[in-house]
């Protein structure tokens, strides 16, 4: 089987011919930039460039010879997707290593810390010592009414970033055997909780609820005219767009099940069946966090696949999760606990989870294989390469 024949046949709950394997099709699948260049030293493998694509979690575009190297069957159509060579700034990673950013989000130095601006609001900060970005200055924290939020500056998608996506996805589709992945977003409760901050939103749902039904409401309506545009563009190419929106904590969702259903699972519906309605491709949704108590309603939302898989979280036990849903969504992680086991145990406890969750997961399809989130900066590459080398050594079918 092609890469690409593989992860349609897992996704469409069938037994392929090796469980596939992702590292970096998403934005929660990857490996910060400090670990990916320990990583290529520790393979020996010179030249090239380290392009932090995503600045605020500073993640790596995996190159070629990582792709090839782990067999890895799934790529991101949205890493540096149409940004030429030229437009690349070499920039300095935290721990003094080299990297490239694009110079459409090249941070700037303010007061011994760096900076991502939006117009002129400082957006997300990284002091001296931290290794990320943290969000911060939510651009509606002080809206009180509906005409605020339609005043917002919202995000459409232009016709020349309609096209860039288009010739992108043609090129991929057309140029390779991966499967592609489509990142879109789509986030609701955790898109209000940015452009409100955390607390306010969450408060909003609760005592100023019709404010937070008119911001939902606004999301929905962006989500889906950018949408419309999107397929158009990209659905004759990719196979999986990938939606968003945590929902959980380590210990118990964000909200109660009954408020997900009343305010949040409407506009869920909404956004993944224009998918359905408009498209054949399959739906992938981030959520992190103990959501064990939302599964089903996703489902019924029209999710087709679910990440990280959190299987560190209270009630994500990934032997409940495979008998309750295995067979009516794709995992897509929790090949490796990035919490606990893959920064604290040996390299032999690596294996034998990774060993241990693909028996769990991968009978009758429906897995893709990747560690529960990205890879952090202080993960050794032996750790690295055991977790994939194990995942290589036993994927094939029938499962032993």
């Amino acid at each position: 089987m092609t890469s690409r024949e593989r992860v349609l046949c897992t996704l469409q709950h069938k037994v392929p011919d090796k469980v596939p394997i992702d590292m970096g099709a998403m934005r929660s699948t990857g490996i910060m930039a400090i670990a990916y260049n320990k990583l290529k030293q520790h393979l020996g493998i010179k030249g090239g460039k380290t392009r932090v694509y995503d600045i605020g979690q500073q993640l790596a575009e995996p190159e070629p010879e990582i792709l090839e190297r782990f067999q890895v069957d799934v790529i991101d159509l949205a890493n540096t997707m149409g940004r030429e060579n030229d437009d690349w700034k070499d920039w300095q990673l935290p721990d003094g290593s080299p990297g490239q950013v694009h110079q459409l989000f090249y941070p700037q130095r303010i007061n011994n810390e760096w900076v991502l601006m939006d117009g002129n609001r400082i957006a997300a900060r990284m002091p001296d010592g931290c290794l990320y970005f943290e969000s911060c200055n939510p651009p509606l924290e002080q809206a009180t009414s509906a005409r605020d939020i339609e005043n917002h500056s919202w995000f459409y998608f232009k016709d020349e970033d309609l096209k860039m996506l288009e010739q992108q996805a043609k090129r991929y589709y057309e140029e390779t055997d991966y499967a592609i992945m489509g990142g879109f977003g789509g986030n609701i409760l955790e898109m209000g909780q940015a452009l409100r901050g955390w607390a306010k939103f969450m408060m909003d749902l609760v005592i100023n609820r019709s404010f937070a039904e008119d911001l939902m409401a606004k999301l929905t309506e962006v989500h889906l005219k950018n949408l419309q545009g999107y397929l158009q563009a990209t659905s004759g190419y990719i196979q999986i767009i990938q939606m968003g929106d945590d929902l959980g904590t380590q210990s118990s969702p964000q909200i109660s099940p009954d408020m997900y259903r009343e305010l949040i699972k409407p506009h869920h519906q909404l956004i993944y069946r224009y998918v359905k309605e408009h498209s054949n491709l399959y739906v992938f949704l981030h959520s992190c966090g103990s959501i064990y108590e939302f599964i089903q309603d996703l489902i019924e939302a029209g999710i087709d696949i679910l990440n990280p898989v959190q299987t560190s979280a209270k009630n994500m036990e990934p032997l409940r999760l495979k008998q309750q849903f295995g067979d009516k969504i794709t995992f897509w992680g929790g090949g490796v606990d990035t919490q606990h086991i893959l920064p604290e145990g040996s390299l032999e406890e690596i294996k034998q989870q990774v060993i241990k969750r693909i028996r769990i997961f991968a009978p009758g399809g429906g897995f893709v294989f990747t560690p529960v989130h990205n890879i952090q900066a202080s993960i050794p590459p032996e750790a690295i390469v055991a977790v994939y080398d194990t995942a290589i050594k036993n994927r094939e079918y029938p499962i032993r």
